[in-house]
């Protein structure tokens, strides 16, 4: 089989996370993010992300996350470290804004300005966003041959 194409990783759609219940977690995750629901049932919600999504699920029963997270890119990362403060949720140990919902999920608050991640202008445009980059981001995007412009 030497030479079969193999499919190239681009970007990921959503990310899942099963809580115990989706209107309490769509009250806690609502305490510190403004966020627009793409739809929900009574097991499922979908918090709009533009062009990608949260999935939040009814029916989490493994224990806490350690390592396993996700970075979560947002527009304002002390608003974020403000709100966690107003909702008593703390920050975990470490060099980064790492928090666990409760219920075990663990997700790292990543500034939009200080990293490679860029959504398209015309998401941008969509989402009612201008955001822009520090210079170590840009450098680094355009090492790739992805500086915006």
């Amino acid at each position: 089989m030497a030479g079969t194409k193999k499919a190239r990783a681009v970007g990921f759609n959503h990310v899942a996370l099963e809580v115990g219940d989706v209107d309490e977690a769509l009250a806690f995750y609502g305490k510190l993010f403004d966020f627009s629901l793409r739809g929900k049932s009574r097991d499922m919600a979908f918090i709009d992300l533009g062009d990608q999504f949260i999935a939040l699920q009814r029916g989490r029963t493994q224990p806490a996350d350690d390592g396993r997270h996700f970075g979560l890119v947002v527009d304002d990362k002390e608003a974020v470290r403000r709100a966690m403060a107003d909702a008593g949720v703390e920050a975990l140990p470490g060099p980064f804004l790492d928090f666990r919902d409760p219920w075990g999920n663990r997700i790292e608050i990543v500034g939009y300005d200080n990293i490679q991640f860029t959504k398209a202008p015309n998401v941008m445009r969509g989402m009612g966003l201008a955001l822009e980059k520090t210079e170590s981001a840009v450098k680094e995007l355009a090492e790739k041959g992805m500086a915006p412009g």
